[in-house]
Parts: C-alpha cells; sequence; structure tokens
C-alpha cells in the first residue's frame, strides 16, 4: 500500500446516517405519564427525543420552542392532555391555539412546519406516544438538519 492509497482513504466520506435531534415536552400528568408506560412496557422506539417535563402544555411559551430550535435541535414535539382532560383545565386548548400562531412564525423562519408537531397523549397510551414519536423522528429524518 502506498503512502498516497492512505490519504485517499483518509480522504472518502464516512457514511453515517443522520440522526435528528428532537425536544419534546411533555405534559407531567400524561404525556410524561405515557412517556413512561412505553418505558416500564419496554416498548421500543427511537432515542432521539430530549424530553421537557412540564406542569402543563398551556405554559410553554412559543419561545421556548423557537430557542430549541436556535440550540440546534432538528425537531421539537409537543405532547398534551386531550381536550377536556386538563389538569388545568384548559391550558392544553391554549397551547393548541399557541402551536396555530408559532407554525405561521416558523414558516416566516423558513423552518418547515413538520419540524414542529402538536399532539394529544395521555398517561394511559403508551403506544400512541411510542408511534407518535416514531413518526416524528422519522419525519424529520427525511427533511435532513435544519440549518439556520
Amino acid at each position: 500500500m502506498s503512502i498516497a492509497a492512505v490519504n485517499a482513504a483518509d480522504d472518502s466520506p464516512v457514511a453515517t446516517e443522520f440522526e435528528p435531534r428532537i425536544i419534546g415536552f411533555l405534559c407531567n400528568w400524561c404525556s410524561y405519564a405515557g412517556a413512561d408506560k412505553a418505558g416500564s412496557s419496554q416498548t421500543p422506539y427511537p432515542p432521539n427525543v430530549n424530553i421537557v417535563k412540564i406542569m402543563c402544555t398551556g405554559r410553554i411559551d412559543p419561545e421556548f420552542i423557537l430557542q430549541a430550535f436556535k440550540m440546534g435541535a432538528d425537531g421539537v414535539i409537543v405532547l398534551a392532555c386531550h381536550p377536556g382532560d386538563c389538569h388545568y383545565k384548559e391550558g392544553n386548548l391554549r397551547a393548541a391555539q399557541r402551536y396555530a400562531m408559532l407554525t405561521r412564525i416558523l414558516e416566516q423562519m423558513g423552518i418547515a412546519r413538520e419540524r414542529c408537531r402538536f399532539d394529544y397523549v395521555s398517561a394511559g397510551e403508551g403506544d400512541k406516544y411510542v408511534q407518535v414519536i416514531t413518526d416524528m423522528v422519522e419525519t424529520v429524518k427525511h427533511l435532513g438538519p435544519l440549518t439556520l
């Protein structure tokens, strides 16, 4: 083997699959418990989501989501209690309204709407939690890394 062959090998790109970094804001009472149920039942799902447990999704300021993207997240997911099941009466409905506004802001900033997802997951829906997380990871993988 020659020195030129070694140098050529060093220049070859390393084939690695993009693994997105996703931040998940989860309601303490429902969605976080749903994630816990998925974990305790040992249902496999992608490890790409870093969870931020919050008392209520109604407390999420859109700035938190914008900051997550600014800090390098490729996607953000907000999981709330189902309508009518919020421990704080209507916090999840406020979160849904803010999400609708936020998607318009993200689009104006050039961030695809699919990079931010809002959904409902209850404490007993471990399987739904797994499906939502898996779908989000696949969606963001398809979109590729976020470049701002």
